[in-house]
């Protein structure tokens, strides 16, 4: 008995899309992701693609970038501004940052659209999720010690550190750059 070859079949969730339409931003930004790399993606026809999203490719990115805010809020930004022990909370912060990067082998699709030519067009959500993480990051320094000052510094610290290592460890093609660069800054978020 002859056995056919397994197809992938296209998904008809909404939201198993998302993570692959994030992906192909991350992989090719949002200028280059075109609706053929996405229907490649998604296994979707550009018809299939519309219905899910009338909007088009903003839509799909508008709503890829909210799912990625969604996740930072509930497992980063969320137990940072926890009244529980900050301390923990920062280490904890950390760790979710390793796992969503994935060790520094996944780039920031935050940090793309911030860099790429369709900054303006997604300038309000990109501001937020960067403020709103160097917020909550400063508000656990506070509750940790610092002064307000030295929060607000070591959180901005701490982003651009954590962005900056994601840039170079794909740079250089070594994940281990981030990692060392968490360690450092675990070391120096929990300072005294």
């Amino acid at each position: 008995m002859k056995t056919r070859p397994s197809v992938t079949k296209p998904s008809t969730d909404r939201a198993a899309l998302l993570p692959l339409l994030g992906e192909v931003f991350r992989a090719h930004g949002y200028e280059g992701a075109s609706l053929a790399l996405i229907s490649e993606a998604t296994g979707l026809g550009k018809g299939s693609l519309y219905h899910f999203f009338p909007g088009g490719k903003r839509q799909m990115a508008a709503e890829v970038l909210a799912e990625i805010d969604g996740w930072f809020e509930t497992n980063i930004f969320a137990p940072l501004r926890a009244p529980d022990d900050p301390r923990a909370a920062i280490a904890a912060m950390l760790t979710g940052v390793d796992a969503y990067f994935r060790s520094g082998a996944r780039v920031c699709l935050v940090g793309v659209l911030a860099l790429g030519h369709a900054r303006d067009e997604f300038a309000a959500p990109v501001n937020d999720y960067f403020a709103r993480w160097q917020d909550a990051l400063a508000a656990a320094l506070r509750r940790s010690g610092l002064n307000a000052a030295s929060a607000r510094r070591r959180a901005e610290d701490a982003v651009l550190s954590i962005q900056g290592a994601l840039v170079l460890a794909r740079a250089r093609d070594d994940a281990k750059v981030f990692g060392r660069a968490l360690a450092e800054l675990q070391t120096r978020l929990l300072a005294g």
